[in-house]
């Protein structure tokens, strides 16, 4: 059997696109498992993102913004991809955002983490960053980001906001325990 279309320990007999937006495609894969048996995987293709943690002294500046397949606006660190479902470079990815959803730019700006968004459904990954050095400046943001607020928290205040539910966003709490451990070196 040919290494060809082997990802791990499946093989990817035939691949389909099933739809495709400015946002994302999704494509329907036969495979072939190790033990021999076929089997299917419904997968989301999305360009990799650029999560940005500002932080300045003890506090967190957020965005919050309608998640409208939630159907609830939600308080995370600004994120994001390029549009059009462009590859960018992360680091310009990561400024950009930052940029875009806050009107912040960042003096410093070190990748601290690697996320894996829904690694059994979706190929995208995000890269961490941690901004630091800050500037305010005015949002450049993109249409369907005009309802966006943002604020700054204190550390504890953000903790708290993750313990009662405020905050759900899988990436913020991830990117912040990456921040925690980052912090430990």
């Amino acid at each position: 059997m040919s290494d060809a279309g082997r990802i791990g320990d499946m093989e990817t007999v035939n691949s389909h696109e099933v739809y495709a937006n400015a946002w994302m495609t999704v494509r329907e894969d036969a495979i072939r498992r190790a033990d021999g048996s076929d089997g299917i995987y419904g997968v989301v293709d999305k360009p990799d993102y650029a999560l940005v943690i500002p932080l300045e002294g003890n506090r967190l500046h957020l965005v919050e913004q309608y998640r409208y397949p939630l159907g609830l606006r939600r308080w995370e660190f600004p994120q994001g991809t390029a549009p059009g479902r462009a590859e960018t470079a992360p680091l310009e990815l990561a400024a950009r955002e930052l940029r875009e959803e806050t009107g912040l730019s960042a003096g410093r700006l070190v990748e601290i983490g690697l996320l894996d968004v829904a690694p059994g459904l979706s190929s995208q990954r995000g890269r961490v960053f941690l901004a630091t050095d800050l500037t305010g400046g005015e949002p450049d943001r993109e249409q369907e980001e005009q309802d966006m607020r943002t604020g700054w928290f204190d550390r504890s205040r953000f903790e708290k906001m993750i313990a009662s539910g405020e905050v759900t966003d899988a990436q913020s709490i991830a990117a912040y325990a990456q921040l925690l451990l980052w912090e430990k070196d």
